[in-house]
């Protein structure tokens, strides 16, 4: 494809700032890097908290977005595997130093000098994008790019985080149905597990949409669930919480906090914790949490809903998600040859 010299973004340049639409200039591949032109990208919580500066150290001015769905429109020196022309999706994590002890571990999810997406390297908020062609997947066929946006973050932390709850889990809690809630619930309802949705009080749409989803029961997360869970997993960005889910679990059972960015956690008596309960965190994901994901979501059928809006609307996304009026994930399509600004 033509590449043009100047491309649109929306750029995140103060923390607590609406973004701000920006003419750059196309940024050029490095060695091991692709240029890609961006279809879609999705609307993540992390660009929420991004851009509300809930966020340590971000470099800014930086482009978000981290769930981008491209075709590859360049590559730098020593890119292999990877043609023009070929449809890819970029995650948050976007380079590790491969030399780390986590990245010698097989924890690159935890690289000391890790670089991600959107965040410490500009994201998809954009036309065009470079990204390291190592941390670029296949994507499979049959998936448009807006469908496909949401399995890049929403989907793989979902499905990290239900890999930390542990073997064996039958009742499953699912606290905050949102993006990632809505991907999982499909695909523990499709492995048989009987998943429970937790979601603000009052909003009878969203405990419709998990029931719609597969999930056995839906209530607020003000509820005791009607069984008690085998494991439980927090999307909602609320410390509070923490708590109410280590009571709706069993002993023995797995509390995972899947978000990055979360409000002080209240104090809990002991006894909730006790009986060989666990709690923990989940940060970021691996390469092969992609591949598992991507390949897992295309045998079961699992299919995103998403409110689609354009690149130049992404404060008016962000404010959706903010709000919690979205059903599903939201996401930014791109079309290229938009009026510059």
């Amino acid at each position: 494809m033509r590449v043009p010299a100047r491309m649109t973004a929306m750029v995140c340049e103060a923390p607590g700032a609406p973004l701000v639409r920006r003419d750059l200039d196309v940024p050029r591949p490095g060695a091991g890097e692709v240029l890609l032109a961006v279809l879609a990208c999705g609307v993540c919580r992390t660009d929420l908290h991004l851009v509300d500066g809930e966020l340590p150290d971000p470099r800014l001015p930086v482009v978000p977005g981290h769930e981008i769905v491209a075709t590859v429109a360049a590559a730098g020196p020593g890119v292999a595997g990877l043609a023009v022309g070929q449809r890819v999706g970029v995650p948050w994590l976007g380079w590790t130093c491969g030399a780390c002890r986590y990245c010698r571990s097989g924890r690159e999810n935890l690289c000391e000098r890790a670089r991600f997406t959107g965040y410490t390297r500009d994201g998809g908020y954009a036309e065009f994008a470079v990204a390291d062609s190592r941390f670029c997947f296949a994507l499979p066929g049959g998936l448009d790019a807006v469908h496909a946006a949401p399995l890049l973050c929403a989907g793989l932390i979902g499905y990290r985080s239900y890999r930390m709850a542990g073997e064996g889990v039958e009742r499953l809690g699912l606290y905050g149905f949102g993006a990632a809630a809505h991907i999982l619930c499909q695909i523990a309802a499709r492995e048989g597990k009987r998943v429970f949705a937790f979601t603000r009080a009052g909003d009878e749409a969203g405990q419709a949409f998990a029931l719609r989803l597969g999930a056995a029961w839906a209530g607020d997360s003000t509820q005791a669930p009607p069984e008690a869970l085998d494991a439980a997993i927090i999307f909602a960005p609320v410390g509070a919480l923490v708590p109410a889910a280590l009571r709706a679990v069993a002993p023995g059972g797995t509390v995972v906090c899947g978000g990055i960015h979360m409000s002080e956690i209240p104090a809990f008596p002991y006894a909730i914790l006790w009986q060989e309960r666990t709690l923990r965190s989940v940060a970021n994901l691996t390469r092969a949490d992609g591949e598992e994901l991507l390949e897992r979501a295309a045998s079961l059928g699992v299919r995103t809903e998403v409110q689609a809006f354009p690149l130049a609307a992404a404060n008016e996304a962000l404010a959706a998600l903010r709000s919690g009026a979205l059903r599903g994930a939201a996401v930014l399509e791109v079309t290229r040859g938009e009026a510059r600004p």
